[in-house]
């Protein structure tokens, strides 16, 4: 049983900040909508770490938009649709392709430097893409642009007021609305911050495997409160992953970007044989689940743990003004990209599933939005095109913002006493009592697991043995909960069982999500949405 809230509160006893929107994240959508919405608003961020600290830091291949004049809102639609596998919402995907070049206008005029060619916008192309419509900044460091120029305007205005180093435990509901958020500082003392909105900007949850091109903060939290909020979760059984990450000795797993192929790059396996051809038309530029899947046979028919992308037959100067990033990471463990074919594996990437929203972004539950990889607006589908996401975070966060502005104010709060905890406080502390395995334990146990049996390959059998145990390990929640490691477990413990429970449902293969016991894609049955909300079975949504 997921409790609606993690710890047990009153909050007639706890401090009150107010604030019209309460932006949680501070990625893209995070920073795009909190500037947005200091036009008009006061605004209340909230990260755990910092604001440069987010997903969108380490994206390198770009933001898609349609800027050359050979390229159509029609082609990035079409696109899209195919590379989602029949689960996209057209209308999401309208909205994205039509309003996603004024979003890239916005960026510039906020100051994101996006590199140029002859004193044009550079464009490349990426995988599954028909055209040249990627824009990216410094070769391959386009998110850490884009994060360094929306922070440096967050930090200069006067409308908005950051918390760093907060973790936003829960968030507090009344009479069907979301009034904001309880969260904990650093020191572990508590503050209720009430507003008029509360936007999830908190990105996905790579942490959920071992191998992930993630940084440390991708735990789920947005998706795991809002679900515990009692908001329908949607499609969390498409996890994506991405082709390449560096397989190598000694390195993280560092994300080779995408362009790297859509570059030339060719992928080899360890016997030097191109492969690609044996899987897809579009060779190394196929959509990322072909791709991923392809390279995890290569490493089983060769047994090897990793296959080669090799780009050294491109220039030197080429690949070096490309791809700094990753050539001077490369370096530092002794892999030159010019002369080297690299070694890489499959990470998870992105969560194509989500707190589902409207086209104005709104969730299930009134005043609480969604914006970023923690939403589902219907963009992605079942496989997340490549440079979408981006895109998808400030045209989606400008239509938060437009729908904020009309919501009517809150009224008085009804909220009162403690929470509803699944036990009682006795036994909480008798459990507190029993010997546990510490957190980081649990975590690497359950991020192996999901490598194993709700990864890139998944059947019934691995699927239900997930599933067994985390109905045991749900027993976490019976715990008191206090601090910020053992808060981000339970939200990995619980988007890890909406996950699994998902990919247990879908009877069948569809983008990300490959079955092997059902390896057919299934129009028929299954061209639909897999909806999930706390305490009630999981439901179908049939595609509009």
């Amino acid at each position: 049983m997921i409790p609606q809230y993690l710890v047990d509160f009153d909050l007639s006893a706890l401090p009150m900040v107010e604030t019209d929107v309460l932006v949680i994240g501070s990625g893209i959508a995070g920073l795009f909508t909190a500037i947005k919405a200091s036009e008009q608003q006061r605004v209340l961020m909230i990260t755990k770490k910092s604001l440069l600290e987010s997903n969108t830091r380490y994206a390198q291949g770009g933001i898609a938009a349609v800027i050359a004049e050979d390229d159509s809102p029609a082609y990035h639609l079409q696109d899209t649709l195919v590379a989602g596998a029949g689960l996209c919402r057209s209308e999401a995907v309208e909205v994205l392709v039509n309003e996603g070049p004024d979003g890239v206008k916005e960026l510039i005029r906020l100051g994101t430097l996006f590199d140029l060619e002859n004193g044009e916008l550079a464009l490349t192309q990426e995988g599954a893409h028909s055209h040249r419509r990627i824009l990216h900044a410094n070769g391959d460091a386009t998110g850490y642009e884009i994060v360094r120029a929306l922070a440096v305007e967050v930090n200069e205005h006067p409308g908005i007021e950051v918390w760093d180093e907060h973790f936003v435990v829960d968030l507090i509901t009344d009479r069907g609305e979301c009034i904001g958020a309880l969260v904990q500082k650093d020191d572990g003392s508590q503050v209720f911050v009430k507003a008029q909105a509360t936007v999830l900007c908190s990105g996905g949850a790579g942490q959920l495997y071992r191998y992930t091109t993630n940084p440390d903060v991708a735990t789920a939290d947005g998706v795991a409160m809002a679900y515990r909020a009692g908001a329908i979760v949607r499609d969390m059984e498409f996890i994506q992953f991405h082709p390449t990450s560096l397989c190598y000795p000694g390195a993280p797993r560092f994300l080779v970007s995408e362009a790297v192929r859509g570059e030339g790059a060719y992928l080899r396996n360890v016997k030097g044989e191109r492969f690609m051809d044996r899987y897809h038309a579009q060779l190394e530029l196929a959509p990322r689940d072909i791709v991923a899947r392809a390279i995890v046979s290569e490493m089983e028919s060769t047994n090897s743990t990793f296959v080669y992308l090799d780009i050294t037959h491109e220039q030197p100067e080429m690949i070096k003004h490309r791809f700094p990033t990753i050539y001077e990471t490369c370096m530092r463990y002794g892999l030159d990209m010019t002369t080297d074919w690299i070694p890489i594996a499959p990470a998870a990437h992105y969560m194509m599933g989500g707190v589902k929203t409207d086209l104005s972004g709104e969730s299930s539950i009134s005043r609480l939005f969604a914006c970023g990889e923690v939403s589902s607006t219907g963009v992605h589908g079942a496989n997340r095109l490549a440079s979408n996401s981006l895109s998808e975070a400030i045209v989606f966060g400008r239509r938060i913002v437009d729908r904020i502005q009309s919501l009517p104010p809150l009224g008085s709060l009804q909220v009162r006493g403690t929470a509803p905890s699944s036990v009682d406080m006795n036994s909480k502390i008798s459990k507190i009592m029993e010997e546990q395995k510490p957190v980081s334990e649990r975590r690497l146990r359950l991020q192996k697991m999901m490598v194993r049996q709700v990864g890139l390959r998944r059947n019934g059998e691995d699927l239900q043995k997930a599933m067994d145990k985390l109905q045991q390990e749900l027993q976490f929640f019976d715990q008191t909960l206090t601090h910020k490691e053992e808060l981000e477990y339970a939200n990995l413990l619980t988007c890890a069982w909406l996950v699994t429970s998902g990919a247990l449902h879908r009877e069948e293969s569809r983008g990300a999500h490959y079955r092997e016991d059902f390896p057919a894609r299934d129009d028929i049955v299954w061209q639909k949405h897999s909806l999930q909300q706390r305490e009630q079975a999981i439901v179908e949504e049939l595609m509009s």
